[in-house]
C-alpha cells in the first residue's frame, strides 16, 4: 500500500521572496546564473557562481547538499560542505530554490521553485515532481495567532511493488 504524507513546512515570513522570473534568461548557464543572483540581491561570488552553474545548468532537478558536494568535487570546485549548506540556504531564502524535507534528517533542494508537490521513491532516494493539478489539498489547519501559512508541501512516498 502506498503511504501519503502531508508535510507542512515551518511557517515563514509573509514577505518571503517569490520565485524569480526566469523568462529573461539567455540559455548561457554562466551568464544566467550571474543574472539570477543579481536579480535576487546576492553578490555573484566565485563559489556562488560555480555552485549555481552546477545547480541550474542541467535544468530542473532535485539535489541533496551531499549530492551537490559530490558534483562540485568532480567538477574540481574547491568548496566545503558547510559552504554548500550555506549557499543552498541562501538560494532558498531568496526564492531560487525550494527545500523539500523528506525525512527528519534529509532534505532535497529543488531548482524548480514553482508551487508543486513530489513523489519520494523510498529505497532509491529519488524525488519526482507531481504536476500541480494532480494534488488537491483539503482543509488546512488554522495557524497560530500572528502567523499565516506560507505554503503546504505534499510528499507522496512510493515503494516498488513486490
Amino acid at each position: 500500500m502506498t503511504q501519503t504524507r502531508t508535510v507542512l513546512l515551518p511557517l515563514a515570513k509573509a514577505d518571503a521572496a517569490p520565485a524569480p522570473d526566469r523568462t529573461s534568461l539567455t540559455g548561457c548557464p554562466w551568464h544566467d546564473v550571474k543574472t539570477m543572483l543579481r536579480e535576487v540581491g546576492l553578490r555573484p561570488t566565485r563559489q556562488r557562481m560555480a555552485l549555481g552553474w552546477i545547480l541550474f545548468g542541467k535544468g530542473d532537478r532535485h539535489l541533496t547538499a551531499e549530492a551537490l558536494y559530490e558534483e562540485a568535487s568532480r567538477a574540481k570546485v574547491p568548496v566545503s560542505l558547510a559552504t554548500i549548506y550555506n549557499t543552498l540556504h541562501q538560494f532558498t531564502e531568496v526564492g531560487l530554490l525550494r527545500q523539500v524535507p523528506v525525512d527528519g534528517s534529509k532534505a532535497y533542494f529543488d531548482t524548480n521553485a514553482s508551487s508543486h508537490h513530489h513523489f519520494f521513491v523510498e529505497g532509491e532516494d529519488e524525488l519526482l515532481d507531481i504536476p500541480g493539478a494532480d494534488v488537491i489539498v483539503g482543509k488546512t489547519p488554522e495557524p497560530p495567532e500572528g502567523y499565516e501559512i506560507a505554503r503546504v508541501d505534499v510528499v507522496v512516498r512510493l515503494r516498488r511493488k513486490v
